[in-house]
């Protein structure tokens, strides 16, 4: 099979909403980054700056498969809400939900590409992976010892 029984204009946009939120959590966690207080700073500034660091990472990637495709690159970010919660635990759960939009796109496009573009197909399901990691690591920072 080719990838020309995929529709390369509706993965592109997908592409293109995976580099917006990838770019989106650049910004999110870096603000976050500045905003935590309090004795465990150091290590969840660390992960955070980490976290920066791979969307960062991610959207390089989504857009150089853009570009590969013979597209342009979205200029645009994904939304970025300001809640004023600073608070380690809401900034968690707001992580969450940044980065459950993130696995949905993921998944969109593993569903586009399903058996159709080995190339797209095993970067959709290296991501999907990822994400679920972060995932889990983020529920359990958010769970009270012996929970």
């Amino acid at each position: 099979m080719t990838h020309t029984q995929i529709d390369i204009d509706e993965v592109v946009t997908v592409l293109n909403k995976i580099m917006e939120t990838e770019l989106a959590g650049v910004v999110r966690y870096t603000h976050y980054a500045l905003m935590v207080y309090g004795y465990g700073r150091i290590p969840i500034v660390s992960w955070m700056r980490g976290q920066a660091t791979e969307s960062l990472a991610h959207a390089n990637e989504a857009g150089e498969l853009i570009t590969h495709l013979g597209s342009h690159p979205s200029l645009s970010i994904g939304p970025l809400l300001e809640t004023h919660r600073h608070d380690i635990g809401d900034i968690l759960r707001e992580s969450l939900d940044h980065e459950m939009l993130a696995l949905s796109a993921y998944y969109t496009l593993l569903d586009l590409v399903n058996g159709h573009h080995v190339m797209l197909e095993e970067y959709a399901r290296r991501m999907i992976a990822l994400e679920e990691m972060h995932l889990g690591d983020v529920r359990k920072m958010l769970k009270k010892p012996g929970e």
